[in-house]
């Protein structure tokens, strides 16, 4: 079964300096319906605006990913790490019992990112800060694992079992992606526009993808997306 979620079904906010559209429920949007897609509990896209950011707050028990679209992201945390990632870019953050972080926007054009929490397989588990610099020609018109619980798929490892994929497709080119039993993937349809499986997603949608087996995703023009793929509960 496939479930299209249009941008215009979700939470929106606007703080001046961040502007955000939430996927589930997050910050001052509730929708008791829409707490979470299995271990997937946020997925927030935000612009950050120039010179501002996420001053520094505590995290817990939550493992934390940032894939960068576009300007660049500037981290530090409590366990030493600082780092600036740019487009096609991924930071980790596997936050165990607490730890204390900031990111912000020190360039003079916005920062969009996609920020995903997903929920660990149990409680304060070992704190890991990680990341990886993909290359475009990585993504280019394949799909690259840029996220996994298994070391051999991916170069950023984290805990929970899932998958995260990335793909760039030019127009009119086809990928296809066979989903094993007791899989399920929540997709989001970054820039431009494409076709899975009859349905059209236009850049801010996104999919709900559970007893299915296989994907067949056509660009309609230039597309970038990502989808994250889990075990079914």
């Amino acid at each position: 079964m496939i479930k299209k979620i249009p941008k215009e079904n979700m939470g929106t906010s606007n703080l001046g300096w961040l502007e955000s559209r939430f996927h589930f429920s997050f910050a001052q949007y509730f929708n008791p319906s829409n707490i979470n897609f299995g271990v997937l509990r946020v997925l927030n896209d935000d612009i950050i605006h120039p010179h501002s950011g996420f001053d520094t707050h505590p995290h817990d028990n939550m493992e934390i990913i940032s894939y960068v679209v576009k300007g660049s992201i500037t981290h530090k945390d409590s366990m030493g790490n600082e780092e600036t990632l740019s487009r096609g870019e991924v930071q980790y953050l596997s936050t165990g019992d607490g730890i204390f972080h900031s990111e912000h926007n020190l360039q003079n054009e916005d920062l969009r990112l996609l920020q995903i929490w997903i929920i660990p397989p149990k409680r304060n588990l070992k704190k890991i800060y990680g990341s990886y610099r993909y290359k475009k020609e990585e993504r280019i018109n394949k799909l690259l694992n840029i996220v996994s619980s298994k070391k051999q798929n991916s170069k950023v490892t984290i805990h929970q079992d899932i998958n995260i994929f990335v793909s760039e497709l030019d127009q009119n080119k086809t990928l296809n992606y066979k989903i094993e039993e007791n899989r399920q993937i929540y997709f989001v349809q970054i820039e431009g526009s494409c076709k899975i499986n009859e349905i059209i997603l236009e850049e801010g949608d996104a999919l709900e993808i559970t007893n299915d087996n296989n994907l067949l995703i056509t660009s309609l023009n230039n597309s970038h997306f990502l989808f994250i793929e889990m075990k079914e509960e």
